[in-house]
């Protein structure tokens, strides 16, 4: 995450994705911090009678959880401090799986998680917690082979499995010279170095899923999840790294190495990014474009609802000819009741913020949310109930 996306202000400041990986030497997700003179996370300033003239409430809001959706949160909370200068929003990264953990332990006020909530937690907490989508985005697999510099890769769910899995050894294997005729001969016959997730990640869940869908059978089910045991790993030429900054730096600095992230740290890193094969045979590449076509959604469920199973029908779609095949979206959740009520009040506007002006402010790699999606948000804020804290 370069420092031009990076929310700052007076009253909040949101540590710059790639400096927060550097800091930590290369582990763990990137983290939102404040100042020490300014209030720390779960606390709230001031009540709810308190507002500034815009009509917010004076609070701190702090999340956790996907870092697919970290560089439109920086723009988002920047964005809605402007508008609302009496709110903070603190959010910090640690992976989807995190997020989850983190708002059903009550540790934050919202999380964020590109998978929503797996159905034997929506159960246990159905009519509780609410979860809707927030914002579009890819899952793109990008590579570092110095020989074809400059060369749009194209790859399928076959020949991805089968690296993932450790069977592709090499880089000038048959089947990804097939995929790839015009620079056969410049393939290197170089071990490929596989670079996944080692935290809990939804990434890794969307790029799994695709795995499953599209590898004809070669990809187990059981192989299906934010963590996984990787086959490649047992192979030797595995790469294990925390949130989407570990998984993009390995990649820049490890010469033909594979790996996947989402589609806004690849073009933030200049980092090239395969074409992938759909369901109807096109080698896709991710744009807005394409990763709306994937959510041709008429009737979606509502913030209360299981969005398991819709969720899974975005991955590999065959709603268009056109869309990109490994699609993801980042999901909010909240709880339906029991914020004190300036944080309640401050949540709704924040989700309404979203929703509405905050698709309009995305930065590049992500496509906004088409109008039925965005009602599902806007819905979530009216279902949030205030003054039963």
């Amino acid at each position: 995450m370069d420092a031009k996306l990076v929310a700052a202000g007076v009253l909040i400041i949101i540590v710059a994705v790639a400096a927060a990986f550097l800091l930590s030497g290369g582990h763990g997700a990137p983290q939102a911090t404040t100042s020490s003179t300014k209030p720390q996370a779960g606390t709230t300033t001031g009540s709810a009678a308190q507002t500034s003239t815009g009509g917010c409430p004076s609070a701190v809001l702090s999340g956790s959880g996907s870092t697919f959706v970290w560089p439109a949160m920086s723009q988002w909370a920047k964005g809605f401090h402007e508008k609302c200068p009496s709110v903070t929003v603190q959010y910090s990264g640690g992976g989807s799986g995190k997020g989850q953990t983190d708002i059903i332990n009550h540790l934050v006020d919202f999380a964020c998680s590109d998978p929503p909530l797996a159905e034997k937690f929506y159960q246990k907490l159905r009519g509780k917690i609410m979860q809707f989508p927030v914002v579009l985005g890819a899952v793109v697999v990008s590579y570092n082979v110095p020989e074809i510099k400059g060369y749009q890769l194209r790859l399928n769910g076959t020949v991805l499995a089968k690296i993932y899995l450790g069977e592709i050894k090499y880089w000038d294997d048959p089947a990804i010279k097939a995929l790839n005729p015009e620079i056969a001969d410049k393939l290197p016959h170089k071990e490929i170095i596989a670079v996944h997730r080692s935290d809990a990640s939804g990434t890794t869940e969307i790029f799994t899923t695709f795995l499953y869908k599209s590898s004809h059978g070669l990809w187990p089910r059981s192989l299906v999840g934010k963590t996984i045991e990787w086959p490649v790993d047992k192979k030797g030429r595995g790469v294990g790294q925390q949130g989407n900054p570990g998984v993009t730096e390995t990649i820049k600095r490890t010469p033909y190495s594979i790996g996947y992230i989402e589609w806004a740290y690849a073009i933030e890193n200049n980092l090239p990014v395969a074409l992938i094969e759909n369901p109807y045979g096109k080698f896709v590449a991710p744009s807005k474009e394409t990763i709306t076509a994937a959510f041709n959604i008429k009737n979606p469920p509502s913030p209360l609802d299981d969005w398991t199973k819709v969720a899974e029908s975005f991955v590999y779609s065959n709603a268009s000819k056109n869309a990109y095949p490994i699609a993801g979206q980042t999901f909010m959740l909240v709880w339906r009741t029991g914020y004190p009520e300036n944080k309640c009040l401050a949540l709704k506007k924040f989700i309404e913020y979203i929703a509405t002006e905050g698709q309009e402010k995305l930065p590049k790699g992500y496509a906004p949310l088409p109008p039925v999606l965005r009602k599902v948000a806007l819905e979530a804020a009216k279902l949030l109930e205030c003054g039963k804290g």
